[in-house]
């Protein structure tokens, strides 16, 4: 079993729903994204798949999150902003732009250096 890892970021704000605490004010963060995928075979060039469009794809899940207000975004009107449901958005997403031989192993959301949500389908 082959993995690649790659890690990028994105910024916006959100405000949970149900949570009593400063989170439920609008704040915002500067998340970390890493995401963790899996095959078995590589391809003639001996790759799982390439680094560039593993993150091109990515970018393409990140962009319509970056610098928005999470809980405008259809997803989030359902699914409170967690980092969990972060991870769930970028996962099913992702999922649907890879090719089917690549599985997504994880995703993690970074909040912040200290703390950290994943997703393990």
């Amino acid at each position: 079993m082959f993995e690649i890892k790659i890690i990028d970021e994105f910024s916006a704000a959100h405000r949970l729903r149900n949570y009593k605490g400063k989170c439920e004010n609008l704040h915002g963060h500067n998340w970390k994204i890493e995401v963790i995928v899996e095959g078995e075979n590589l391809d003639k060039t001996g790759l799982l798949i390439d680094f560039g469009i593993l993150r091109k794809k990515l970018k393409e899940v990140l962009t319509p999150l970056d610098h928005k207000n999470l809980n405008s975004i259809p997803f989030f009107r359902k699914n409170n902003p967690t980092s969990e449901n972060i991870a769930v958005y970028i996962y099913k997403n992702l999922e649907r732009v890879l090719d089917k031989k690549i599985r997504i192993k994880e995703i993690v959301v970074w909040e912040n250096e200290k703390q950290s949500a994943s997703f393990k389908p």
